[in-house]
């Protein structure tokens, strides 16, 4: 399918600027109208718990098994360095991620951040009523 590749059990490569034909594949479309802005926009707002990475990211594998053991298993896109810079901007707190916005993580379409806050918000009890919240994670 164009715009939309399997990289692994838990990943899709996305690519945010397809050639002329719509894709659709494993919940995820391709709307070759849609700017690269927009499309990142919608795909947070259809996730209750999304992570946009690089591909071969350990950080983003840090933040799937940090989920994993809570119980949620996120959506993950991984995108290309030259599409990155279409990632709406990070927290300002998180200075990590502010340099280097991916990957981020998005709960109930916020932005999280990185794995820096991501665990953060873990430590500080947040997180899991975060997921109960929008849905992600019951308990």
């Amino acid at each position: 399918m164009q715009g939309l590749r399997s990289c692994s059990d838990d990943a899709v490569r996305l690519h945010l600027n397809p050639p002329s034909m719509g894709a659709t594949s494993g919940g995820l479309s391709i709307d070759e109208e849609e700017s690269a802005e927009i499309r990142i926009q919608r795909l947070i707002s259809e996730h209750p718990v999304i992570i946009f990475s690089r591909s071969s990211c350990c950080m983003c594998h840090v933040m799937k098994k940090l989920l994993a053991t809570i119980g949620v298993h996120p959506t993950v896109i991984e995108l290309e360095d030259s599409e990155i810079a279409s990632l709406p901007s990070p927290p300002a707190q998180d200075s990590l991620s502010a340099k280097n916005p991916a990957p981020a993580v998005f709960i109930g379409g916020t932005c999280i951040g990185g794995l820096e806050s991501l665990v953060a918000l873990h430590l500080s009890g947040h997180l899991v009523p975060k997921l109960v919240e929008v849905g992600a994670l019951w308990v």
